[in-house]
């Protein structure tokens, strides 16, 4: 069994939109930095929406001198455009990226794609561009990725990222750990041997979760959403029902040999807390 210190845990932000959003990230980042995680990403809008959002929160985390991922997606960029953000994050010492294709920005028609129209394209750019400069992870999808054609063509397009350059993968949430095992035996099959970390989204807010799940295409499986339901707005039952399913999924992640854990944070310190603690993850850098 891998020793928990010689696994990545990591966490996911989200750039605020306001001031005050701002300052209530940098006293969630505070609290979560404590626990010495591997590294922050930070998220990145489609079509560079919130690029200057992003710049300024990844500036800001790298002043903190914490290890940084800013996320880079391609869709509707062109290669100057992809050359000026990673400039930028040479200048602030970045060495970790995580390469994504992105949402379609909305209004966009197929004629403002930019140069890249999938992940894998910006993997081989970076690599061409950059060679080893960085360590680059991408996206995988457990339960497979909602535009996929199937199974068998969205393993290929992951195959695709990691023959581009990947180093790892951060999967997409989900409840299932079968869903997470037995896409992990697939890759084995197909010769894919990087790190697949999973990713883990702690619940606490039904409405937002079950919003999000239909927007991106993780499975809530029914049994979890017929007990969310049924608590109504008992927020303090959702929290706890919530987070004993999220603990026991990490706790068999872990237990079936995962190389790591990335929590999507929310940018709220406590209920990832709750589960680094209960997990005993490695609390010293």
């Amino acid at each position: 069994m891998t020793d928990l210190n010689d696994r990545t845990f990591s966490f996911e932000l989200f750039p605020p939109k306001t001031d005050e959003g701002m300052d209530k990230l940098k006293t969630t980042v505070q609290r979560l930095n404590a626990v010495n995680p591997r590294y922050f990403s930070c998220t990145y809008g489609a079509g560079g929406s919130t690029r200057e959002r992003t710049f300024a929160t990844v500036d800001w985390l790298r002043e903190q001198d914490i290890d940084t991922a800013p996320h880079l997606a391609c869709i509707g960029s062109e290669k100057n455009e992809i050359r000026d953000i990673v400039g930028h994050y040479i200048d602030k010492g970045i060495n970790r990226l995580v390469a994504l294709r992105g949402d379609m920005p909305s209004g966009m028609g197929r004629t403002g794609l930019g140069t890249f129209r999938y992940a894998n394209e910006l993997v081989t750019f970076l690599r061409e561009e950059y060679g080893d400069r960085f360590t680059i992870e991408v996206a995988a999808y457990p339960e497979f990725h909602p535009q996929a054609r199937n199974a068998r063509a969205d393993l290929e397009n992951f195959k695709r990222k990691v023959e581009a350059g990947a180093d790892a993968a951060i999967t997409q949430y989900f409840y299932s750990a079968e869903a997470y095992f037995w896409f992990v035996e697939e890759c084995q099959r197909m010769q894919i041997e990087v790190p697949i970390v999973a990713g883990i989204m702690p619940i606490s807010n039904y409405s937002q979760l079950a919003r999000f799940s239909d927007a991106c295409g993780a499975e809530i499986p029914r049994w979890i959403r017929k007990r969310l339901e049924g608590f109504g707005d008992d927020k303090e039952s959702i929290r706890s029902f919530g987070h004993d399913v999220v603990l026991e999924l990490c706790q068999r992640l872990l237990d079936g040999g995962t190389p790591g854990l990335h929590f999507y944070t929310m940018n709220q310190s406590a209920p990832t807390l709750k589960l680094w603690r209960e997990l005993g993850l490695p609390e010293a850098g």
